[in-house]
């Protein structure tokens, strides 16, 4: 009887230690479950501390050349992909992501601008999830000691203080967004989708952890999980919007506001009914802002006639709500409590060059 007891005690032990290997095995597999999980590491997208944000060997890091503003928060971007996947070439809306993705973007500061060994602070990560029924959108708030992140439907707030690149002390109250808040930009056509990763603002070269410094279209591409790419160097590219060596003050305004404003003002976003449409493929003055006049009048056309006059950016309705921080007036109405200065300066030297009676002319109309 006690040899049977002792067989049966090994038996047991030999299964338990089985489900601790496969338990092992797990966690260096990313896992995408049909319902989101309470903790961001039950995700397995990071080895190691998570605060490092180390990726696993699944996810790919990605960067926009021109990224939306966040109250000059630095984001760090993450693809993840199903092992066989890939992603369809597609040179003018955002790529098409297969069912089981998922893109991943961490929001961060450093403590000290002027030295990243100072440490940063990481604030919120959200993921954009690809399940069967849609996109589903999910943040998740860090505590303050930054080994964990927890799933917060309701969003959230976060009083962040850091020293910027002058020396000066800089603090804002930052907002998570909420579920539900993240439809107000990630709309389209009635469906929640991804807005950043188009091939035009991902076509520029990135630091990769394996040490490499490659395009993201070639990196993609060698990878499988782009297909259909024929050359980078033929393929649309977005200006860098403060970097004047990668085109005029006319593109890296127009990159400035697609990826700002664009995500609403488009054909098939939430604020096309006012007639002002923010991308870089819009060849209407009109309909980009010269001599149009509101939709709304109201607090919100701030006591101006047109949303941009050529050469008089104080008399221009879209420089006017960029650069206020009145909750019936800002715009971007979400997503900033601060006036990206610098961003705002490009709009006002780009209105202030431009001939009225010639206010815009495109390369590829020249």
């Amino acid at each position: 009887m006690n040899q049977r007891f002792l067989i049966f005690l090994w038996f047991v032990a030999l299964i338990f230690s089985l489900s601790r290997c496969d338990s092992v095995f797990k966690e260096d597999k990313v896992i995408i479950d049909s319902v989101a999980f309470q903790k961001l590491s039950d995700y397995h997208f990071f080895t190691g501390d998570i605060r490092l944000l180390k990726p696993s060997k699944e996810l790919v890091p990605y960067g926009l050349i021109t990224p939306l503003f966040t109250d000059y928060a630095h984001k760090a971007r993450f693809l993840y992909m199903p092992k066989d996947k890939s992603v369809d070439y597609n040179d003018k809306d955002v790529l098409d992501f297969p069912i089981g993705s998922c893109l991943i973007k961490n929001f961060y500061y450093q403590n000290d601008e002027r030295d990243s060994l100072k440490g940063r602070r990481i604030i919120e990560t959200r993921l954009l999830i690809h399940r069967t029924d849609g996109w589903e959108a999910l943040p998740y708030i860090w505590n303050d000691e930054q080994t964990e992140a927890f799933l917060k439907l309701g969003g959230g707030d976060k009083k962040v203080s850091w020293i910027d690149m002058h020396g000066q002390s800089m603090s804002v109250n930052y907002s998570i967004p909420n579920k539900n808040q993240c439809k107000g930009c990630h709309w389209n056509n009635g469906e929640l989708t991804p807005i950043g990763p188009k091939i035009r603002n991902l076509n520029f070269k990135l630091n990769y952890p394996d040490g490499s410094y490659r395009n993201q279209l070639d990196k993609w591409a060698s990878l499988g999980i782009l297909k259909k790419l024929s050359c980078p160097a033929t393929s649309p590219l977005s200006a860098k919007w403060d970097d004047s060596t990668t085109g005029s003050i006319q593109d890296r305004a127009i990159a400035y506001l697609e990826n700002n404003c664009g995500h609403c003002h488009r054909n098939e976003g939430p604020a096309a009914t006012s007639g002002l449409i923010l991308t870089t493929l819009e060849r209407n003055p009109t309909k980009l802002g010269i001599f149009k006049t509101p939709i709304a009048a109201g607090i919100g056309s701030v006591g101006a006639l047109y949303d941009i006059v050529p050469g008089q950016p104080d008399s221009s309705i879209l420089y006017l709500r960029m650069n206020s921080i009145h909750p019936g007036v800002m715009m971007p109405e979400l997503g900033r409590h601060l006036i990206h200065v610098e961003g705002v300066a490009l709009i006002r030297a780009w209105i202030l060059s431009m001939d009225p009676e010639a206010p815009l002319v495109f390369h590829d109309e020249e």
